[in-house]
């Protein structure tokens, strides 16, 4: 089946099968939201099903939790949990530094929460979504309903005092309505191509009444897995200060991934 993929599939994939082996007997392990971390969930329930690994997953979104029910992990709550052994994530675009920015999916805030709670966060990511500096992809920002435009208005004045190149500013929509998160918010996307400083602008909008967390991801990630469509993996520790290449083979598997790509 992996050879009918393309090759920012076959990166994903091959992020995901090597993400998995931070994972371990008995872990409690945060499953990300998006396509990437898919493939991770994939990946941990067949290890859970053939090599019988056994984990508690706690998910980041609605979805993340439904997949990873069907491919038999078992799922807890955050509370349930109390803390996390590891969570596994994927980005929108990170850094030399590993800073992320993260949200394209809507599960921001509890990406951030769960990823906080762990005692490593591993990233998910095929090469592209490597920059040199944050904020060609769009930063989430997700506010409560109530007065959304008075806060968007506050965003937008903000950001003219912020080393940026754009200052547009959008309200994500599904279809004619505005997109809401599982814990019933908005999400307002800022395209502001370039952000000069991550750690100011972080806490600026976390500081405006009605915002109620940004996706910058910042000294959060330690660990960065990078896939590439040939199969090669690079893993880059933050902490440590090491970079691991290597190459995976593709395996073929009947049904596994066969929904996955996306």
């Amino acid at each position: 089946m992996t050879g009918e993929l393309s090759p920012i599939d076959k990166a994903k994939f091959v992020a995901a099968k090597r993400a998995a082996e931070f994972v371990e007997d008995g872990m409690r392990v945060g499953l990300g939201t998006g396509s990437t971390a898919a493939w991770l969930v994939r990946c941990l329930g067949e290890m859970v099903r053939e090599d019988g690994l056994r984990i508690r997953g706690v998910p980041t979104s609605t979805r993340t939790g439904q997949l990873a029910r069907e491919a038999g992990i078992e799922v807890i709550t955050l509370d349930e949990a109390r803390w996390l052994d590891v969570t596994i994530d994927g980005a929108d675009e990170f850094d030399s530094d590993l800073n992320l920015i993260k949200g394209g999916g809507g599960a921001l805030l509890q990406e951030k929460i769960v990823a906080t709670a762990s005692d490593q966060m591993v990233v998910i990511a095929d090469a592209g979504k490597e920059v040199g500096t944050l904020g060609a992809f769009a930063l989430p920002v997700e506010v409560i309903p109530f007065g959304a435009s008075c806060t968007r208005t506050l965003i937008e004045e903000t950001l003219v005092s912020m080393d940026v190149l754009g200052r547009q500013v959008s309200l994500r929509m599904n279809g004619d309505a505005p997109f809401m998160t599982d814990e019933g918010n908005h999400i307002l996307d800022l395209h502001l191509k370039r952000i000069g400083n991550v750690r100011q602008l972080s806490l600026v909008l976390n500081q405006i009444p009605g915002v109620v967390e940004n996706g910058l991801f910042i000294d959060i990630c330690d660990t960065v897995v990078i896939g590439y469509g040939d199969g090669r993996v690079e893993v880059r520790d933050i902490n440590e200060g090491t970079v691991e290449k290597g190459r995976l083979d593709f395996v073929e598997s009947d049904n596994l991934f066969s929904d996955l790509a996306d």
